[in-house]
């Protein structure tokens, strides 16, 4: 799969919205990522896995490891190609943590695998959570990259990467405009 079929997928599943939105990261952009409408088409979620499976294999992971909510779909379907286990990190507060009797074991090599990058700041987060455990983040994948120059300590991979800016709440000029608001993410921000 490569970026333009990525991104024919987010429109076939109108998954790519226009309009005000808060994104996960606190900030505001005219477009919206709906990673889980995507991904809701087996097809595409299985698609999407294999692709981004093909850039962290030469990373040789034992193991994925996602941010939850947004990187549990792709995190499994990436693992699944790549014939490994799946976990995922919940927030907890300002960091993530490993529940469900997940663990990481000293010296494992972990994949960490989000659909959407752009800030970096789950990442980041869970990056910490390998480290306290004492295990080797290999590499960071993802769907999309809107970061625009994220940067990460491993190598970093991504099928798609967009340029779609994103504005604090201050210097927003959409806000400025008067236009309405949504916060179609997970994390329960509230449109203002």
């Amino acid at each position: 799969m490569k970026s333009e079929e990525l991104l024919q997928g987010y429109r076939e599943m109108e998954a790519l919205l226009e309009g005000h939105f808060v994104l996960r990261s606190g900030k505001h952009s005219a477009r919206y990522l709906q990673s889980a409408l995507f991904l809701s088409e087996p097809a595409w979620a299985a698609r999407a896995g294999e692709a981004l499976a093909a850039l962290l294999e030469p990373e040789r992971p034992d193991l994925v490891l996602s941010p939850a909510t947004g990187g549990l779909i792709i995190g499994h379907e990436t693992a699944r190609a790549l014939g490994l286990r799946s976990y995922f990190a919940e927030r907890t507060n300002d960091r993530f943590e490993l529940r469900r009797g997940f663990a990481l074991r000293r010296g494992m090599r972990v994949a960490v695998v989000e659909d959407i990058i752009t800030t970096g700041g789950s990442v980041r987060l869970v990056l910490e959570t390998i480290a306290r455990a004492g295990a080797e983040c290999v590499a960071v994948g993802c769907l999309i990259d809107r970061s625009e120059g994220a940067r990460f300590p491993v190598p970093f991979h991504s099928i798609a990467t967009l340029s779609l800016p994103a504005y604090d709440e201050g210097s927003c000029p959409l806000c400025a405009a008067g236009k309405p608001i949504d916060a179609p993410g997970s994390r329960g921000l509230s449109a203002r």
